[in-house]
């Protein structure tokens, strides 16, 4: 006999499923799950079988929607990720997370003489030169990054 443990439903708040295999605690990170109020439930599953994707992560967040920076920087680590908001225990939304054309605010460009780095208020800005893979440009000094992880803002 096989026994599951399912995850509780969430009344409200997010859903983000089909995430890379192994990069849920990434996104956690990214959503600053620390911020939240402690009386939030946060799941999260790892390493969970899918039929589309082989394996994947998922993270449900009570009492949050995520801020379009907040997608973006996910569309960038978990491109096949879907995102749902969760109303009432029902799904009111669903939808694929989409890479735009420009990342504005997510990263912090590699170039340490980037006028990003400098005491000017310039918030950071990358041109999305391909998508798979993922690969981006500085719109200030062309900085071609495609390792963006750890330059997560």
């Amino acid at each position: 006999m096989v026994r599951e443990l399912k995850i509780v439903p969430i009344k409200n708040g997010t859903v983000i499923d089909h995430i890379n295999n192994g990069l849920a605690l990434e996104v956690l990170r990214i959503i600053n799950v620390q911020s939240l109020d402690k009386d939030s439930t946060v799941s999260i599953a790892m390493h969970v079988r899918s039929a589309k994707h082989g394996w994947k992560d998922i993270v449900k967040v009570e009492n949050m929607e995520l801020s379009p920076r907040k997608v973006n920087a996910i569309a960038l680590i978990a491109p096949t990720a879907t995102i749902s908001i969760i109303r009432d225990f029902k799904v009111q939304s669903k939808r694929n997370v989409d890479l735009p054309d420009r990342i504005v605010g997510v990263l912090k460009c590699p170039n340490p003489n980037c006028i990003t780095h400098q005491p000017e208020p310039v918030e950071s800005e990358f041109a999305v030169e391909s998508r798979r893979p993922v690969v981006l440009a500085c719109a200030y000094c062309e900085r071609v990054v495609d390792d963006f992880r750890q330059h997560l803002a």
